[in-house]
């Protein structure tokens, strides 16, 4: 999911409805923040009694309905100035898991760079009763020639004093302090926002956006590596990635965003099962925190 310090995988989660085209018949007054001014973050509290039984992801910034796949193209810029082809694919299983006290949705990202997959990523998603989103854990393995690598920059929420953060505010506004998204101190992750602009217009392949918000992140243990600009469209997710500075800078945009026929949504079921099943051998320590992946959702296929 957009892990801003590893492989800038970008999460989009997504689904394009009706209300990211409705034309609005008064304009909204544009807010804005200066970008990059905040430099840390501080956790807050999870309260698992405030998430559902049955994890439901319906906030209007970054919904994730199980059965919908994402894709984001663009280039990566390497350290010589050489663009490279990176795309991200995002799909949204049936499938969820139980950490920290709290069943999420396992959404599954592939990070393709060069026609190679660089790395394959699980995480694990929730929505609280006040509508903000959180994130409670990843485990992405990273490939080097189709051959697994490992997956060292796995992490689960109350875990090896790793702590859950926020992947969306309920209601995002410019002015909102700087939150957390993720933290690991063992493993150096620690991934902190800040609403910068609200009621924007953005136009990307899949379409014109408008009152999208634009959030910007960054990586406190990783000042090199600069900000990210994510632009999130009502009803529909990230349509949008840009580089503010860094190294190996990279553009995304929504390319492709569609339901799942069923056979295609069973091969990734598959897949992510799989995958989830090697990570209590491969992250046996923290992996090992979190229950075993089971479909207990329906999933919208075409």
């Amino acid at each position: 999911m957009f892990a801003s310090t590893r492989l800038q995988s970008a999460l989009v989660a997504l689904l394009i409805t009706p209300v990211a085209l409705l034309a609005f018949s008064a304009p909204m007054p544009v807010r804005q923040a200066s970008a990059a001014t905040a430099t840390d973050c501080s956790p807050a509290a999870l309260y698992p009694a405030r998430f559902p039984a049955q994890p439901n992801v319906n906030n209007r910034f970054l919904p994730y309905v199980p059965g919908m796949q994402f894709v984001l193209s663009g280039t990566v810029i390497e350290d010589d100035g050489t663009a490279h082809p990176h795309q991200v694919v995002t799909t949204v299983t049936d499938l969820t898991k139980v950490m920290a006290g709290v069943r999420t949705i396992v959404v599954y990202d592939v990070d393709v760079q060069d026609g190679a997959v660089q790395e394959s990523e699980l995480f694990f998603v929730a929505q609280r009763s006040d509508g903000s989103v959180w994130t409670l854990g990843e485990y992405p393995e990273e490939w080097d020639g189709g051959k697994l690598a490992g997956a060292p920059s796995t992490w689960i929420a109350g875990t090896a004093r790793a702590r859950a953060g926020k992947a969306m505010l309920a209601q995002p506004k410019v002015g909102t302090p700087t939150y957390l998204q993720g933290f690991s101190p063992d493993i150096q992750f620690k991934d902190c926002a800040t609403v910068v602009k609200t009621n924007q217009h953005a136009c990307v392949a899949t379409g014109c956006y408008s009152q999208v918000v634009v959030v910007d992140e960054f990586a406190p243990f990783d000042p090199e590596g600069g900000h990210q600009l994510k632009y999130h469209a009502p009803g529909v997710g990230v349509i949008k990635v840009a580089a503010a500075g860094g190294v190996d800078p990279e553009a995304l945009q929504l390319t492709k965003a569609a339901k799942l026929c069923s056979a295609e949504f069973n091969r990734v079921r598959k897949q992510v099962i799989e995958q989830d099943k090697r990570g209590y051998h491969v992250a046996r320590t923290i992996y090992s925190a979190s229950t075993h992946a089971e479909q207990t959702l329906s999933a919208r296929t075409c």
